[in-house]
């Protein structure tokens, strides 16, 4: 199976007090570490999906392999920048994993293991002491569902309602829960980033 993953990167920051992707974290942006552990796992170039901020954004992503895609909509909320990702999927994708531009500590390993588990009708959520974390992987089966989401909640909702359908992998630390959404979440995070993979 065919898997890549879309970067959520096109908010409004507002918990933050500036733009969180291009805030600075063991010397680079931040979005620049989410792209780093797409690449160590072996996937291909993410689609980063851009809103607020979004010439900044990519100044801060320069000479990084990654495909932009504009979200005109982002403002409206979460939803609309998903739409915006899934629209640009490449025809070969059998299923895309839905990541956050604010979770620099998801390590390559985990886009790794949620890429060995995808079909088109997969939908595979990480998980961490029974806590459901990011990113999502999601089957094509399930991409008419992500484009008509409305509002910030994401995808939670599809989530629930698919119940036991849904495959879930328990993840050894809490990597997966932690965003840096705030001055105070990106000064705790830790001072050795994840290492790449080598598959």
């Amino acid at each position: 199976m065919r898997t890549g993953v879309i970067i959520l990167a096109a908010g409004r920051a507002e918990r933050m007090g500036r733009n969180k992707m291009v805030a600075m974290l063991h010397g680079e942006p931040m979005i620049h570490h989410v792209v780093d552990a797409v690449l160590a796992a072996h996937l291909p170039p993410p689609l980063v999906v851009l809103g607020h901020e979004a010439e900044e954004v990519a100044a801060a992503l320069e000479g990084e392999p990654y495909i932009p895609v504009h979200a005109p909509d982002h403002a409206l909320g979460m939803a609309f920048s998903i739409r915006a990702g899934v629209a640009a999927v490449p025809e070969d994708w059998d299923a895309a994993i839905i990541a956050l531009g604010d979770m620099p500590l998801v390590p390559p390993a985990l886009f790794d293991a949620l890429a060995k588990c995808a079909h088109p009708g997969a939908v595979v959520v990480p998980e961490y002491r029974g806590k459901r974390g990011n990113p999502v992987l999601w089957g094509r089966a399930h991409f008419a569902a992500l484009s008509a989401l409305e509002g910030d909640a994401g995808a939670r909702q599809i989530i629930t309602a698919l119940g036991d359908q849904v495959t879930r992998i328990d993840w050894s630390d809490d990597t997966i829960l932690r965003d840096a959404d705030t001055p105070d979440a990106l000064a705790a995070c830790p001072q050795c980033l994840h290492e790449p993979i080598h598959l």
